[in-house]
């Protein structure tokens, strides 16, 4: 608000001069002294007579009338609005006499007064400068109140009549604002406007030392001051708070060949002409001069290197300093190298042989650079390190379920000196494993993988190379496979062994040996197929015979014929394979007192047929009983008996496989071989073997009707034996030569399946007796002859006897005299691993692929009998020609589907 100055004009005079009349006149003035008034302020107005010594009252009037408010007796009068005033006086005692009345006095108010706020200087502040503040204000009489940030409530300095100035010296960077207001009686004027300082801190150099505050003596050492700002400085060096008069005026400082003398502590600070005109002195910078220093060498690991991990050495200069190159120094016998780093530390990774040497170092800094002394040498050594080995048990092949434990073996390592770290496919499984092993208490697949691990050493953590990966294979189920050798057909005398594996896995196993037999007491029972026994597995007491894997039956007696499988198990937590497949033997006894009588009497037979099986003992018919074994290797018992005989109304394919009389005592018969054929056509030949020098009839029949007389084509081995001809065939005098497999074919009506012809030895024996008893009229000579004749038939007869009366091994099994020691249930599930069809096979002696021993227990069939020509091996002396004349090597079924491989399966 602008002030508007009104006058007052007062009217003074020192003397009231009297009228010829005689009368005094008032004179009005403001008591305060300043003319200048604001609204709101109080003016005190003074009535004076001069010249009158009476006592007066006193009159006032305001523009114009008498104001009665104000007290008579009073000459002042305080006022605090716009108006006229006049006063006059009024005599008191004597003559009534008044005063003449007084030159008025105008007031006029101006608006309230505000302040403003001035600064010196004006330039750039900066922390330290002492800056000026003056509060103006246009009238005068009044006293001032400074403030700072709106802090109206707390004044920096109490009031002060004599001056509107404030002065201030800045100490903190940044902005500040400052006020005012005047005071005046008991009247405020307005606070005004801030007044801002902007300070910024002033310049503080820095000293920087090249090459260290830290030096030693002859070393070039150089100072400089710098100053963050861009104006032009003159530069000022003090040691120890003493000028440098050699270094004014310079921004560097630079002290060549040093000496002791120079130690001590620096500071500068700089001056110009313009704002600032000086910085703050910096802060000071300590240079120590020290002896020329000798650099120790360490090594970060105690004892040799191993190769592949890494060593770093150590060149430590005391006292320490900075701005050091390091040079490293590698004497071996034919050289010296050397390499610069630029840290004190040299670090070899991936440590070969060839780094082991002698070490040495020194350093190196400012130009021309200045070397420290060379260190003592370090020998390093390096020896090889140690590549673990893994192992894994029971084996690299296991099974799902099995309990599996992989062992770190670091050689001369111990178990307490190593931490090991796991991989799995190159992946961590495990990191600072305390122990060597770790494991799965239950493997499963998705534990299969290739491990490898590593050893750290606990002592100084250098590690060991990484091992070669070993690789764990998990599969589903342990499976057990029985093979035989040589066959499965076997003479009495004979010897076999049953060998039984792991499939895919050879290590750590124990095996065990088990027959199948019917269901009895004290067995696990499990119901067959129509017609079929029930059976179970029955561990042979002689079992342990066979722990590793090879069980072998010598000399094989009549009494071991049956069904042979094996299991095996491995591990502390004992693990179990499933049971093997079944593998059977048939042994034929030189003379057997039972026989097995089939009516119709031939091997093929037609489905839908009957079949009649009955068992003929030479001194006792009765406690004999048919068993069978058949193509999907099934236990056969008959389920129509009468005595001893087996009646089968209706044949089917499934009858076909090798039957034989058995009795309570487990005496057996020789087996023989039937096949059911479902096709239209079938050859008629022997059950028994053919004798030496007998006729054989081989015959080719049809299911339905009579063959024509003409057109039918026999073959022996494959080979057309006699074409377009009759339906019978007949060998007159048959010899070992006519043995083979035959089998007939009729151009409309189909071939019939293959059947074995075995062809026996005669008894030259009885020949010999006839001859001796022609000539008697050499008796000496025919006693010599009977003599003989009857101890070679002696011994040929205890190679004929019964099967009860041979030597036979106490350990065989037989069903009614073996310890039932474990017993097991053969399910259809665990003896088929796949189906029964199978390729049809022609070679007799072919190998057994692996894929072949694991097709499963269903692949087992039985048919006719074939035997590849071939040269029959010798048989030990004093054995049965018959016996050594039978070899039974592959069954056929009669449909093409792979049949039972008896030997080597």
């Amino acid at each position: 608000m602008e002030l508007r100055p009104v006058c007052v004009f007062l009217w003074l005079t020192g003397l009231i001069r009297c009228t010829q009349t005689g009368v005094l006149k008032a004179t009005l003035r403001v008591q305060s002294g300043w003319t200048q008034v604001f609204r709101g302020e109080s003016v005190t107005l003074k009535c004076d007579i001069e010249g009158g010594e009476d006592k007066w009252t006193y009159s006032w009037y305001k523009n114009g009338a008498e104001n009665p408010t104000i007290k008579q007796s009073e000459n002042t009068f305080e006022v605090s609005d716009e108006a006229t005033f006049t006063c006059m006086g009024n005599r008191i005692g004597g003559d009534p006499q008044s005063t003449e009345m007084s030159d008025p006095v105008t007031l006029s108010m101006l608006g309230k007064p505000k302040p403003t706020v001035s600064v010196n200087p004006q330039s750039s502040v900066y922390t330290g400068d002492r800056v000026t503040l003056t509060c103006n204000l246009l009238s005068t009489g009044w006293t001032f109140l400074w403030y700072k940030d709106y802090q109206e409530s707390n004044p920096l300095s109490p009031g002060t009549t004599d001056t509107n100035t404030l002065s201030v010296t800045v100490t903190n960077e940044g902005v500040t604002q400052y006020y005012c207001k005047a005071q005046r009686g008991n009247y405020d004027s307005e606070i005004s406007d801030p007044a801002t300082i902007t300070v910024r801190v002033r310049p503080k150099p820095a000293v920087k030392v090249q090459p260290a505050e830290r030096v030693f003596i002859g070393e070039t050492v150089t100072l400089t001051c710098e100053i963050q700002t861009g104006e032009s400085w003159r530069y000022l060096w003090y040691r120890n708070n003493e000028e440098l008069s050699d270094a004014a005026g310079k921004k560097t400082h630079t002290i060549t060949d040093i000496e002791e003398s120079n130690k001590g502590d620096y500071t500068c600070k700089g001056t110009q002409s313009s704002d600032p005109e000086y910085t703050q002195a910096s802060d000071a910078v300590t240079l120590t001069v020290s002896e020329n220093p000798k650099p120790e060498l360490t090594s970060d690991l105690k004892g040799a290197v191993l190769t592949g991990n890494s060593v770093t050495l150590s060149c430590t200069l005391k006292p320490q300093s900075a701005g050091w190159k390091f040079c490293w120094i590698k004497t071996t016998q034919s050289t010296e190298t050397e390499t610069e780093t630029k840290t004190q530390y040299y670090t070899i990774r991936s440590v070969n042989v060839s780094d082991e040497g002698q070490y040495r170092c020194r350093a190196g800094r400012g130009n021309p650079v200045y070397y420290t002394d060379y260190s003592d040498a370090l020998w390093v050594n390096v020896t090889e390190s140690p590549k673990p080995v893994v192992t894994i048990k029971p084996d690299k092949h296991v099974f799902r379920g099995e309990t599996v434990t992989l062992r770190c073996e670091i050689q001369g390592g111990g178990d307490t000196e190593w931490t090991y770290s796991w991989y799995k496919n190159y992946y961590t499984l495990y990191i600072f494993h305390t122990t060597q092993e770790f494991g799965f208490r239950s493997v499963r697949n998705d534990n299969s993988g290739k491990y490898t691990c590593r050893g750290r050493r606990n002592s100084d953590s250098q590690r060991s190379e990484i091992s070669d990966a070993v690789t764990l294979t998990v599969s589903d189920v342990a499976e057990a496979v029985v093979s035989v050798s040589p066959l499965c057909w076997l003479t009495e005398g004979d010897s076999v062994t049953l060998s039984c594996e792991v499939k895919n896995s050879s290590t750590g196993w124990t095996f065990s040996w088990y027959t199948e037999v019917p269901s009895r007491n004290g067995l696990i029972k499990m119901t067959g197929s129509p017609g079929n026994v029930l059976y179970g597995s029955k561990l042979l007491s002689d079992s342990s015979r066979g722990s590793g894997g090879s069980y072998t039956l010598s000399p094989v007696t009549v009494k071991n014929t049956g069904v042979y499988m094996c299991s095996a198990e491995r591990g502390e937590s004992v693990f179990h394979t499933r049971f093997s497949n079944l593998q059977p033997l048939w042994i034929t006894g030189a003379s057997s007192r039972v026989s097995l009588i089939i009516n119709p009497s031939r091997t093929q037979h037609f489905t839908a047929d009957s079949l009649s099986l009955s068992c003929e003992d030479q001194s006792d018919s009765t406690g004999w009983t048919v068993r069978g074994y058949t193509y999907n290797e099934t236990l056969f018992e008959c389920s129509s008996v009468s005595g001893s005989t087996c009646n089968i109304s209706s044949l089917s394919t499934s009858h076909t496989g090798v039957y034989w009389c058995h009795s309570e005592s487990g005496r057996r018969s020789n087996p023989v071989n039937i096949t059911v054929h479902n096709g239209d056509v079938i050859l008629e030949s022997p059950v028994h073997p053919v004798t030496e020098g007998r006729p054989l009839i081989l015959r080719c029949l049809h299911r339905n009707s009579k063959i024509s007389d003409f057109g039918v084509n026999f073959y022996k081995n494959d080979s057309v034996l006699q074409s377009q001809t009759t339906a019978a065939m007949t060998i007159s005098t048959v010899s070992k030569s006519d043995e083979g497999f035959y089998h007939c074919k009729h151009p409309e009506r189909g071939e019939s399946p293959k059947s074995w012809i075995s062809v026996r030895a005669s008894d030259s024996g009885s020949t010999g007796v006839i001859i001796g008893l022609r000539l008697a009229f050499l008796f000496v000579i025919l006693m010599i002859v009977l003599i003989l004749l009857l101890h070679f038939k002696k011994k040929k007869g205890v190679e004929y006897q019964t099967p009860s009366t041979v030597n036979q091994d106490t350990n065989q099994p037989a069903d009614g005299d073996n310890i039932y020691e474990n017993a097991d249930i053969r399910t259809t599930e665990d003896s088929a691993a796949g189906t029964s069809s199978m390729n049809h096979s022609q070679d007799v002696h072919r190998n057994k692929t692996q894929n072949d021993a694991a097709a499963g227990l269903s692949d087992v069939t039985y048919a006719d009998i074939e035997l590849k020509n071939q040269k029959k091996p010798k048989r030990k002396q004093g054995k049965s020609s018959e016996g050594a004349d039978t070899v039974y090597s592959e069954l056929k079924q009669n449909t093409d589907k792979e049949i039972y491989k008896c030997a080597n399966r």
